[in-house]
């Protein structure tokens, strides 16, 4: 009979180990760098707002992690070799990438431009692809595996009435892109899995925490339908990140793992 680890902590290391966070100033991207930071990985951090990458660079310092900034977003085929290519000279390989870029546009789809319908498909859906693609490349020409976590969504799933045509359809890709390279990939040793939350605390939800009647009434509708009975939180990501960038989920490759306090389960 095959023992369980004798330390099965250890499991969970991500010591040392090299990251690309790109949106690392966003909500889900400077959790996932701030909680790799606190578990000893070195950080290459992608973002378009210099002021606000330099902030989560500098909070990553202070738990102790080495940063490379790259002031930009991973909008072409370039820009996203150059970043893999700035991790590789700083670092020598990249272990792990966290694609944590990414935009919502809510219209009604009979007043959206479809200017604006691809260009949330592009920063979600194309973003994702060229990014993996890009570090797919560095970590199949190692032969020593990594982990891939895309950014997707409950919407993935599931529809919204409020104008989420693009928003839905860009995260059902994202699900599509991490089960087909889950396939694709299974045999490399490198994991291709996403964290799918659906509302938590960032400044684009804040309203929704608020004690306004406005928040009190859209926050009760929504939590009826939330078995857990409250909304997410941004450390309620750490766990599941941290697992998907670690050795204890090596056997787990092309998931979606929905972050939502049951909300996708009824």
């Amino acid at each position: 009979m095959t023992e369980a680890p004798t330390d099965p902590l250890a499991l969970f290391s991500v010591k040392d180990k090299i990251a690309i966070v790109t949106g690392a100033s966003g909500a889900f991207g400077a959790v996932a760098a701030e909680t790799l930071a606190s578990a000893g990985a070195k950080l290459v951090l992608t973002a378009g707002k210099a002021k606000e990458l330099s902030e989560v660079a500098g909070e990553c310092r202070k738990r102790g992690a080495a940063v490379q900034e790259i002031v930009g977003r991973p909008s072409s085929e370039a820009a996203c070799d150059g970043i893999v290519a700035r991790a590789v000279a700083r670092f020598g390989r990249v272990d792990i990438l966290v694609v944590a870029s990414g935009k919502n546009d809510v219209s009604k789809i009979v007043e959206m431009a479809p200017e604006r319908f691809l260009d949330v498909m592009d920063a979600n859906v194309t973003q994702s692809w060229l990014m993996a693609r890009s570090v797919g490349r560095q970590m199949l020409a190692r032969g020593e595996g990594g982990k891939i976590i895309l950014m997707s969504s409950a919407r993935g799933l599931l529809g919204h009435p409020s104008g989420y045509t693009a928003y839905c359809a860009s995260k059902s890709a994202v699900d599509g892109i991490t089960r087909a390279l889950g396939c694709e990939w299974g045999a490399t040793g490198i994991t291709v899995n996403a964290i799918a939350p659906t509302v938590f605390r960032s400044p684009l939800t804040a309203w929704m925490f608020g004690d306004d009647e406005r928040a009190t009434t859209t926050r009760a509708g929504f939590l009826a339908r939330v078995p857990k009975g409250r909304l997410g939180e941004p450390g309620d990501l750490a766990g599941p990140l941290l697992f998907l960038a670690s050795k204890a989920s090596d056997f787990y490759t092309g998931h979606i793992l929905y972050a939502d306090g049951g909300y996708t389960a009824g």
